[in-house]
C-alpha cells in the first residue's frame, strides 16, 4: 500500500508539474497538442494537459540586437567597401516566429546582407560616407516587409563601419589636405582683399575729413575776415562821426587846420634823403593849398 501511495504521490507530482506553466515577463511560448499548433502563452500562470500539450517553442518579446557580419561590397564606381551593422528587431507574433521560418535569426542576418549589398551598389563611394541614413533605411524597409511572415519587425539598422580599401584611404587623405590647403589660401586671399578694401576706404574717409575740415577752416577765416573788416569799417565810421562832432564845435575848424598843417609839415620834414640830397617842394606855397585841399575834405565829412 505504501508503495502505491508513493506511486501516486509521485505521478501527481508530475501531473502538477506539467500542467502548471509560469511564463515570464516579456516572453511567449508557444503550445502544441498532440503536435499540432494550439496556441501561445501569455505571462503568468498556464495549465496545461500533461501528456497532451507541451510547450514547443520558447520567445522573447523584448527587442533583440543582431550583429550583421562584415561583408565586401561593390559600389557603383567599382569600389569595394568594408561594411558591417547592426540590427534590431523584435518578435511580434510567436506563432509565425515558430513557423514561418527554421531560422529566423539567419534569414534576417542574411537579407540584411544582401540587401545593404544591393543598396550600396546603386551608390558612389562619396555618396555612401553621406547617406548612411538613407541606407539604413533602405536596409530596414526591405526587411521589415519580409520580416513579416516570421513573426519579425525589423526596427532600425545601423552601420557601425564603412571601411575602404588602404589605396583609398591615401587618396582620400590626399584630397582632403588639397582641399583643406585651397580654403585657406581662399581665405588668405580674401584676407588680403579685405585688407586692401579697408585701407582704401579709411584713405577715403580721412581725405573727405580733411576736405570738410579744410572747407570749414576756408568758412571760419572768411568770416572772421568779414568780420574784421566790418568791425574796422565801423570803428573808422565811428571815429569820422566823432571827428566831425568835434569840427562843430567852438574852435573845432582851427585845430584841424592845426592838426593838418602840423601833418603837412611833419610829411615834408621827413622827405627822402638820398646821396645827401635833400628833396624838398619847388614851390613853398603849395603847403597853404594843401591845408586848404584838407580842411575842404574835413568839411565835406562832417557835413555828410
Amino acid at each position: 500500500m505504501e508503495i502505491v501511495a508513493i506511486v501516486i504521490l509521485v505521478a501527481a507530482a508530475i501531473f502538477v508539474v506539467r500542467s502548471l506553466k509560469v511564463v515570464p515577463q516579456q516572453h511567449a511560448w508557444v503550445v502544441e497538442r498532440l503536435g499540432k499548433y494550439h496556441g501561445t502563452l501569455a505571462p503568468g500562470l498556464n495549465i496545461l494537459v500533461p501528456f497532451i500539450d507541451r510547450v514547443s517553442y520558447k520567445h522573447s518579446l523584448k527587442e533583440i540586437p543582431l550583429d550583421v557580419p562584415s561583408q565586401v561590397c561593390i559600389t557603383k564606381d567599382n569600389t569595394q567597401l568594408q561594411v558591417d551593422g547592426i540590427l534590431y528587431f523584435q518578435i511580434t507574433d510567436a506563432m509565425r516566429a515558430s513557423y514561418g521560418s527554421s531560422n529566423y535569426v539567419m534569414a534576417i542576418t542574411q537579407l540584411a546582407q544582401t540587401t545593404l549589398r544591393s543598396v550600396i551598389g546603386k551608390m558612389e563611394l562619396d555618396k555612401t560616407f553621406e547617406e548612411r541614413d538613407l541606407i539604413n533605411a533602405s536596409v530596414v524597409s526591405a526587411l521589415d516587409e519580409a520580416a513579416l511572415n516570421w513573426g519579425v519587425k525589423v526596427l532600425r539598422y545601423e552601420i557601425k563601419d564603412l571601411t575602404p580599401p588602404a589605396e583609398i584611404l591615401r587618396a582620400m587623405q590626399a584630397q582632403i589636405t588639397a582641399e583643406r590647403e585651397k580654403r585657406a589660401l581662399i581665405a588668405a586671399s580674401e584676407g588680403r582683399r579685405q585688407e586692401q578694401i579697408n585701407i582704401a576706404t579709411g584713405e577715403r574717409e580721412a581725405f573727405i575729413a580733411r576736405s570738410e575740415g579744410e572747407k570749414q577752416a576756408e568758412i571760419n577765416k572768411a568770416q572772421g575776415e568779414a568780420a574784421a573788416i566790418v568791425a574796422v569799417a565801423e570803428a573808422t565810421a565811428d571815429a569820422i562821426r566823432k571827428v566831425a562832432a568835434a569840427i562843430q564845435q567852438p574852435g573845432g575848424e582851427q585845430a584841424v587846420q592845426l592838426k593838418v598843417a602840423e601833418r603837412a609839415v611833419d610829411a615834408y620834414s621827413h622827405l627822402a634823403q638820398k646821396n645827401n640830397t635833400m628833396i624838398v617842394p619847388g614851390n613853398m606855397s603849395e603847403v597853404a593849398a594843401l591845408i586848404g585841399t584838407a580842411m575842404t575834405l574835413v568839411r565835406g565829412a562832417a557835413k555828410a
